[in-house]
């Protein structure tokens, strides 16, 4: 007897691990552009592409019939028995968006903490240092390598750690950083033990804040006079997130090492570890690796991606949608009727984070009602941050329709919640 729909809900809510948490009820069972549709014949439209990874939206027909080619070719030509050559292709077409031209030597994995392991490894060879530098607020996944021993953080150029008002110029807040950056080189990690500085040039799990520029011109700066690495980790602002192919190209900073993930396979599983050939040929052969790396199928569809990318106008159609967004967040921002509960829109491109208020007669969690109400209303959305901060991840190929259907349903909800508070 087939079990029904509430059985088989309830079979899995008992046997998939309390860990994984969800902020929805049910079971989605189509994706299609910029909407998901449940069991129950919910059709919600989705504003965290799967935490910035559909950058295309769900099951983009020319990346999916790529990856569905390739399941008929080869699904799996393991990395140390030989070369597959969606693998190779990819290379190809990366060469071509890369930040800097250094960037030149590619290593494909599964996942954007899988990244971050191999660039800290990397980092360690090359150097024969053993210490981290991080932000705080950074996430970098979930694996131990990010959380171990060594590792030392300064302060984002984020006015909330510095306990500054909203209007502080970015630049102030760059010196402040530095200034902490050279606080902890001089008292806990000096220069001759530290491996790496690795940032996000748009902060992503701590709030969706740009770095300003001179942040990042004055790490290299103090990577260059230390031989210090620095690490940039665009797995969730990289590959049109902000606009730009990657979001580093705007302080003009060449990383030493290159961290990306997320939207490089619209969902097929695939990171990327990129750096100097100079540097990457004093690895042994055989020293990195892992049993799916660079996985032929995940490949074939990062292909498809950076193909789509160009051929679709996605950066222009990006930038035309931030637009639209941005000035429609300010103008919410500026309206009476929330009564002063939005404290900062931010962000660049269609990666953009609206903190609220704490205090005012507001509840402490005010972005999760808020959130809560959208879900209600038909859009998926997300929060982040240990402050009040929602965070948009559309697709970024998202159209003009949809970005103000989900922009309407957001300023509706921040509207009942504000006057019920």
């Amino acid at each position: 007897m087939q079990a029904t729909r509430e059985e088989f809900h309830a079979f899995g809510e008992k046997h998939i691990t309390k860990g994984v948490g969800r902020i929805t009820k049910g079971i989605i069972t189509k994706g299609e552009g910029s909407y998901v549709t449940y069991d129950d014949d919910r059709k919600l439209l989705d504003f965290t592409s799967g935490i910035g990874v559909t950058s295309l939206g769900h099951v983009h027909p020319k990346v999916s019939k790529a990856a569905a080619d390739q399941c008929m070719q080869i699904v799996h030509a393991q990395c140390s028995i030989a070369m597959n050559e969606p693998y190779v292709r990819l290379i190809e077409r990366l060469l071509t968006v890369m930040p800097h031209p250094t960037l030149d030597s590619f290593f494909f994995w599964n996942s954007g903490s899988e990244a971050v392991e191999a660039a800290i490894k990397m980092a360690r060879w090359f150097t024969g240092r053993q210490n981290i530098i991080c932000m705080q607020g950074a996430y970098h996944g979930r694996t131990f390598g990010a959380m171990a021993p060594g590792v030392f953080s300064i302060p984002y150029p984020y006015w909330r750690q510095f306990n500054l008002p909203t209007d502080t110029p970015g630049d102030v807040l760059a010196q402040e950083a530095l200034y902490q950056l050279d606080l902890v080189l001089a008292q806990q990690t000096a220069p001759s033990d530290t491996a790496a500085i690795i940032v996000e040039p748009v902060l992503g799990e701590g709030g969706y804040v740009a770095a300003h520029p001179k942040f990042l011109q004055g790490l290299r700066k103090v990577c260059d006079k230390h031989g210090i690495m620095l690490i940039i980790d665009e797995v969730q602002c990289g590959y049109g997130r902000t606009g730009d192919w990657f979001a580093i190209q705007e302080s003009g900073v060449a990383p030493d090492i290159l961290v990306i993930a997320k939207g490089l396979g619209n969902g097929f599983p695939i990171s990327g570890v990129v750096s100097r050939k100079e540097l990457t040929d004093k690895l042994d052969p055989g020293s990195m690796g892992g049993t799916y790396a660079g996985n032929a199928v995940a490949c074939a569809a990062a292909v498809a991606v950076n193909d789509a990318i160009k051929e679709e106008n996605v950066l222009e159609n990006v930038n035309r949608r931030s637009e639209q967004l941005f000035t429609a967040l300010n103008a919410l921002k500026a309206d009476p009727d929330v009564k002063n509960c939005i404290l900062d829109v931010r962000g660049r491109g269609l990666m953009v984070g609206v903190e609220f208020g704490k205090g005012d007669g507001y509840p402490a969690n005010l972005s999760s009602l808020v959130a809560k109400k959208c879900i209600e209303k038909g859009l998926l959305i997300l929060t982040t941050s240990i402050y009040e901060v929602v965070r948009f991840i559309p697709p970024l190929n998202i159209s003009e329709e949809d970005m103000k259907k989900g922009i309407d349903i957001f300023v509706e909800s921040v509207k009942e919640v504000a006057k019920s508070s």
